[in-house]
């Protein structure tokens, strides 16, 4: 066990990431339970704490009398080289204890530029980076989350993935790893034999991966008789009876999301070409206001929080809103609580819906167009209209709203320059609605900015098969852009377009990236998230020393008939709805959502959710 002396705490910038001891934190003995697991989040305490799906594993895990669940984060680089003075390894936080020798390090896997931190971690715990060079002796290293569904750029780190919603895999996992050391732990790969007939596990190591002359792939084929050709994803059919907490670890310090999160549906009926999210999490599920407002008491109750957040990828396509509103004003409203709607849609959204919600303190408000032309919204089957977004945005402004933000893309398929113009007189058009209302009855010192980030094609959206902008004209646009916007009233935001291209290397990428990322992290790359720490330079030199084009991944169209690197994982979405979704975007041709009509994706195989709403059919 690691002791952290004042004398280490005080040579830090934030003591309260390392320390442990929250309210509601699960300390057991490690002594009575069978299996010691590290639930490894690659990246800072306050990023790690806001994440939902960290609070449902940690607890459901802690709930089993036989495991102990403990948080591993990344260190940030004072503590890190705190560490390394001292001679101390990554350790978890509830016990302080080493994690070189737990049973299971299970990392979330939710950007592609948190790869370096994983790296870095295992370096960290001095556990071996490769899954090949790691033995029985060493914990299983285990990976989940939306980049799982294309991780061959660590898939020879990793002994195996779960793809999809873990709350039932998990626990499948659990009993096959105590079983096996109950056994005597006589062999891994006897282990992962067993693993990989669990629905939805994927053990990389049983797949062989050939390459064409031309660099890309030839195929992927099992060279293990328990492994599928196909890993199909597992999901949560009844969600409402879904695992979801009823006690949250309450920080020392601030983090992201300070708050109670209700996560009110799962997936998305919308369809946005762009949207890796909206895919991977289908079919759209709900759960029960009644089930929602009992779980918000409980969170109230055991945390002391003063702020609701209802979570979700589309909040107001939940069913259910005016109901879980209504009930939970009631509580809110008595105790000064606050309520907070991400996730609303411009095409759906109601003064009156605000007015309920924000009745306690005043936010301000997101919305996301995506593009600033109506040929390009139809492109990406954003599916809203210029009315609908002036309407929504006059409502605000008559509402006293005054502080309005508006995300778009840029480098999305088929772009022209009219299109990033379009975007800035879009926004002089929002100005000029706020202008319209009478100067006596408007509120004072109006806010709008207009935030673009670079588009990245990422696997299973209807966009994997296009290239991506490469960073000089990503960078001419931003400027066609920044010269565009109408007034100094309107504030203009971009995000960094190198950390896009290094996104969406790893986004399409295939095995041989592996070693880039190792190389990388030799070099010094780590937190490549963070301002602070990202060096682009490194990176490139760790491509060159590898003997990578990174231009590869990025640059180049894909061909359907190509095998892509992710082929041999089933997301639950057919390929052929996928190319034809690519299809009517190049001919800026729209779908219906999901409740207006089936547009036959491959979700309804689940027999759950929207799927099985009465609708029509579309082909």
């Amino acid at each position: 066990m690691i002791t952290l002396k004042d004398k280490i705490l005080s040579g830090v910038m934030k003591p309260t990431r390392y320390t442990g001891g929250e309210l509601n934190a699960v300390i057991k003995d490690a002594s009575r339970v069978d299996i010691r697991f590290g639930f490894c989040f690659p990246d800072v305490y306050e990023i790690a704490m806001s994440h939902l799906g960290m609070k449902i594993i940690y607890h459901l895990l802690n709930d089993r009398e036989d495991t102990w669940c403990e948080r591993v984060f990344a260190p940030w680089g004072d503590m890190e080289q705190k560490m390394k003075e001292h001679g101390m390894k990554l350790f978890a936080l509830e016990s302080g204890d080493e994690v070189t020798h737990f049973d299971v390090l299970g990392f979330t896997l939710q950007y592609e530029l948190s790869y370096s931190n994983i790296v870095n971690m295992l370096k960290l715990a001095d556990v071996p980076l490769l899954a090949a060079e790691r033995g029985e002796e060493h914990p299983l290293v285990y990976g989940g989350g939306p980049c799982a569904y294309n991780a061959e750029p660590i898939a020879d780190i990793f002994d195996f993935f779960m793809l999809g919603e873990g709350e039932e895999q998990i626990n499948e996992t659990i009993e096959v790893i105590k079983q096996w050391k109950k056994e005597g732990k006589r062999s891994k790969k006897e282990l992962l034999s067993r693993l990989v007939k669990i629905g939805g596990i994927y053990v990389p190591s049983f797949y062989d991966v050939d390459y064409n002359e031309d660099g890309t792939v030839k195929s992927v084929t099992p060279n293990e008789p328990n492994a599928p050709a196909v890993i199909q994803k597992r999901i949560m059919k009844d969600f409402d009876a879904a695992y979801a907490p009823d006690k949250i670890i309450v920080p020392f310090g601030e983090v992201v999301h300070d708050r109670v999160m209700l996560e009110v549906m799962r997936g998305c009926m919308r369809g946005c070409r762009f949207c890796q999210a909206g895919y991977i999490y289908r079919p759209l599920r709900e759960r029960k206001p009644e089930t929602l407002l009992g779980l918000a008491n409980e969170l109230l109750g055991c945390s002391g929080y003063d702020e609701i957040s209802l979570s979700s990828l589309s909040t107001s396509d939940f069913s259910g809103l005016p109901e879980l509103t209504d009930g939970l004003l009631k509580v809110t409203e008595e105790k000064k609580i606050g309520l907070s709607l991400p996730s609303l849609r411009i095409d759906n959204f109601s003064l009156e819906l605000m007015e309920k919600v924000q009745k306690v303190r005043k936010t301000g408000i997101t919305f996301a167009p995506e593009a600033g032309t109506q040929r390009l919204r139809d492109v990406i089957n954003k599916n809203i209209t210029e009315e609908d977004i002036l309407k929504s945005t006059a409502l605000l402004f008559a509402g006293g709203w005054t502080n309005v933000k508006l995300y778009f893309m840029i480098g999305l398929p088929t772009e022209a320059d009219e299109d990033i113009k379009g975007i800035a007189e879009l926004a002089g058009r929002v100005l000029a609605v706020y202008f319209d209302i009478p100067k006596e009855e408007r509120a004072k010192n109006i806010s709008i900015t207009v935030s673009t980030s670079s588009f990245v094609p990422k696997p299973f959206t209807a966009f994997q098969w296009f290239p991506m902008d490469s960073r000089e004209e990503l960078v001419r646009k931003q400027r066609l852009l920044r010269d565009n916007i109408p007034s100094k009233r309107i504030r203009y935001t971009y995000h960094d377009n190198k950390t896009s291209y290094l996104e969406g290397v790893f986004a399409r990428g295939d095995r041989r990236l592996c070693k880039t990322i190792i190389k990388a992290v030799e070099l010094g790359c780590k937190f490549d998230g963070w301002n602070d720490f990202f060096n682009f330079e490194l990176w490139m030199q760790a491509f060159r020393e590898t003997g990578i084009d990174p231009d590869f991944y990025t640059a180049r169209e894909r061909s359907y008939d190509e095998v892509l690197p992710w082929d041999h994982i089933d997301a639950g979405i057919t390929k052929e709805f996928l190319i034809r979704e690519n299809e009517k975007a190049k001919a800026a041709a729209t779908t219906p959502h999901c409740r207006m009509e089936c547009s036959n994706c491959g979700a309804a195989r689940f027999k759950t959710g929207v799927c099985t709403e009465k609708r029509g059919t579309r082909v």
